[in-house]
Formats: C-alpha cells, structure tokens, sequence
C-alpha cells in the first residue's frame, strides 16, 4: 500500500539521492541499494531488473551485498518481538541497523571488487502489474507475500535438513572438548576474534561467536531466536546492542540459493557471473552487519 501511495518511492528516492552524492555510485545502484533498506534481496532488484544487464560486475556484486547486509520490511517486526524484552527500542535498532548496513556494504563490496564511477542517470522503480486502488495493493501485497514465505520455509526446511545431515557426518569424529563437533562450533572458531575486535569483551565472545555461525549456517532467524533465549546475564547491554546490528543481515547460506535463484532468472544470461559471485556475498554481508556493530558498540559506550 505505501508503495502504492507513493510513500516509498520518495523515501528511497531521497536515500538514493544521498548515496549518488556521498558515495559516487550511478543511479541504478543507489535506488536497488537504497529499496534494500524496505524489501528483501529478490525483491530490490525486481524493482531495478531493467538496470540490471547493463550493470558492471562490481555494480552486481554491491547490490547483491546490500541484500545480504540488511534483512526485509516484512521480518523486521519478527525479530524486534524477540528482542524487545532485553534490548531497549529493538525495532527502532533493526532499522538502524539495516539502513546503516547499507552504505557499510557498498563500502565493503568495492574494496572486494572494484568498479569504475558511473554517470549515469537516476533510475526509477519498475513495478510490475500496478495495483488499481489501496485494496488492489493490499490484496496483491498479501498474495505477492504467500511466495515468498513460501519460499522462505522451504529454503530453511532445506538448509536445516542439509546442516543436520553434516552435522550427523561430524558428530562421527571424536568429541572435541567434551561436546560433538558441528558445523556451527567450527564457524564459530574465526568468529570469535571478529567479535573481540568489534567490541565483545573476550569473556563474551564464545557465545557470541555460535550466534554469528549460527546466522551464518543456518539463519538470522533462528540466531535472533537463540540470543532471546540465552540468560539475561550472558551479556552486557554494550554487547546485546553490538550483536543486534551484527546478526541483522541475510549473509547465510539459504539466502545464498535464493539470491542465485532469483537474479539468475531475472538476468539469466549473466547466471554464471552471478554464482561466482555469490560465496563472496556472505563475506562482504557478514563484515558489513560487523561493522554496523561496531559502530553501535562506540556510540553505546
């Protein structure tokens, strides 16, 4: 409905404005990056498809990074019921985060893979069937939606079945440290020193560090999930806000299928870029979610 009201469009039209001037990226990029913010990682570079083609490879590569680095409108009040409770404004923080991430990933994305200014002009949504009146737009809203959470479930039925079935294969090694080896404690080992230097005091990061493989590994969902369950006593607040931007991004492997799926179809003649690309996202997603962290660890003091 905002989107048919027009509320987003000039929303996101102001947040591409600011990202053209601070960041000297070309329109198409600063409008998929700034959509991000609002949608998810499919849905951004729908709204952007007629761009697409035309974009340089690390263009590609930075929007398929803001994807990875912020998470959707939709899932947004999800994961603020899980931290309502413990962290202060938690949906107001998410958002934050998720705007934050944004720059944060362009950032990071042009470092990993490098692209040449652009002048080219602004872009404009494309949105495909337009709705006719608000109830058209709430009615297409909710069917466009049954999809996606559709696609969602499978996608995480999927990758939990594949990390059980791994983790099955690990738990065949000898115990390591008195527990089963999985594959989130091995994620977890290069993670604790990231959180060390993002602000997490040493004595928190072997919790916070299985948070982070977990959202790698599986999904910020169930991470989300796991820190709202973990003792109020396993954190300081410092650390609770720094990992409430940390884990607030799509960078897992599930995400992975379906940013190939969907930009592969959108764009299928530049699939095999878009796969060799793919792995580096979560990379790129990942240090960007950190980095929003770390900012939030300074400013909370």
């Amino acid at each position: 409905m905002l989107f048919h009201w027009g509320v987003l469009q000039r929303v996101t039209a102001v947040f591409a404005w600011l990202l053209r001037r601070f960041m000297g990226i070309s329109g198409p990029l600063a409008l998929g990056a700034a959509v991000h913010v609002f949608v998810g990682m499919i849905e951004a570079p729908l709204l952007v498809r007629p761009y697409l083609t035309q974009m340089q490879r690390g263009e590609l590569f930075a929007l398929m990074t803001c994807g990875m680095a912020g998470v959707a409108g939709t899932v947004m009040i999800i994961y603020a019921s899980f931290l309502d409770p413990f962290v202060p404004d938690a949906l107001g923080n998410i958002l934050i985060a998720s705007i934050i991430s944004t720059p944060a990933g362009l950032a990071v994305a042009a470092m990993m893979v490098p692209f040449a200014p652009s002048e080219r002009a602004e872009a404009d949504l494309v949105i495909e069937n337009p709705p006719h009146s608000s109830l058209d737009a709430l009615v297409k809203g909710t069917m466009d939606g049954i999809p996606v959470l559709a696609a969602i479930i499978a996608v995480l039925l999927v990758t939990v079945t594949l990390v059980t079935l791994v983790n099955m294969a690990l738990g065949l090694l000898p115990d390591w440290g008195g527990t089963a080896v999985n594959l989130q404690r091995l994620f977890a080992l290069p993670f604790r020193p990231i959180m060390w230097l993002i602000g997490v005091p040493w004595g928190e990061t072997a919790a916070a560090s299985m948070l982070m493989a977990t959202k790698t590994v599986l999904n910020e969902f169930i991470a989300y999930l796991d820190f709202s369950k973990l003792p109020a006593e396993t954190f300081s607040p410092r650390s609770r806000m720094i990992l409430t931007y940390a884990l607030c991004g799509f960078a897992n492997f599930g995400s992975l299928g379906i940013v190939i799926g969907g930009l592969g179809a959108m764009i299928p003649a530049r699939r095999a870029e878009i796969v060799k690309l793919g792995f580096r996202t979560i990379l790129s997603g990942t240090l960007a979610t950190c980095m929003s962290g770390a900012i939030a660890g300074a400013l909370a003091g």
